[in-house]
């Protein structure tokens, strides 16, 4: 699934795991998968809450529904996705629905400061018939729940993909801040991780996963953790809340 897709479902599953464990499941992934077209990319998601952080509280309550609402930033390109990713309890599963329109950074800039809404926006260029749609749903969204750019999450990312509609992803170097929220790394930035399992793999499938998979996250001792970068993060910010006052 490349950065250029804007509406897609799939199942995801979550891992933290070590330098070790990355190198013996890589060894079969670069066997069985290959590089996708932005094989490696710096990721920068700024989300939009309410000033109670609704929905990331929500989020990390675990219903069988939540929402989240992220403008979506890939280092070296003048492109900001304003991104709905869902995630819909299926039995066992949680399946994830994302929705999203590209504009530039200007744009977003515009969007931020109340000058153009995503409608406006989206009209202004409209890439598919399906980008107004998601811009209704945006502006919906925001007019509602008052939502504002509340955190910046950042990280680096490597890519495969199959022909089946595999994907897996391994992000490191996870930071974040919750003031003067731009697409830019700041020297005070603070890095989430402080121990060994400091990657997070992602699987994401739109069935099941081949049993070459399976069986190498079992010689690697890999097991599936709810991990939401926003919810850990929000956790740890309000945790230094508290240790402050």
């Amino acid at each position: 699934m490349g950065m250029n897709e804007k509406t897609f479902d799939r199942i995801e599953k979550k891992y933290l795991i070590d330098a070790a464990q990355k190198k013996k499941i890589l060894a079969l992934v670069e066997k069985n998968m290959k590089k996708s077209q932005y094989h490696k990319s710096e990721i920068f998601n700024i989300y939009f809450d309410t000033d109670n952080y609704d929905l990331i509280i929500k989020s990390i309550e675990n219903p069988d529904f939540k929402e989240k609402f992220r403008a979506r930033f890939y280092g070296g390109y003048d492109k900001v996705f304003l991104e709905i990713k869902t995630k819909l309890k299926g039995g066992e599963t949680k399946v994830g629905y994302k929705r999203r329109f590209l504009i530039t950074h200007n744009d977003y800039l515009k969007f931020v400061d109340k000058q153009k809404t995503a409608f406006e926006l989206a009209s202004e260029k409209i890439e598919t018939g399906n980008d107004l749609q998601i811009a209704r749903e945006v502006d919906y969204l925001v007019d509602y729940f008052d939502l504002k750019p509340k955190i910046l999450v950042y990280y680096n990312r490597t890519s495969y993909i199959d022909d089946n509609n595999l994907r897996i992803t391994f992000d490191e170097n996870l930071c974040f801040r919750d003031t003067d929220l731009s697409f830019r790394k700041k020297v005070r930035d603070k890095h989430y991780f402080n121990d060994k399992k400091c990657i997070i793999m992602e699987v994401k499938a739109g069935g099941v996963m081949p049993l070459w998979l399976v069986n190498v996250l079992s010689e690697a001792k890999a097991y599936p953790v709810r991990f939401s970068k926003i919810g850990k993060v929000y956790e740890r910010l309000k945790k230094e809340t508290k240790n402050v006052q």
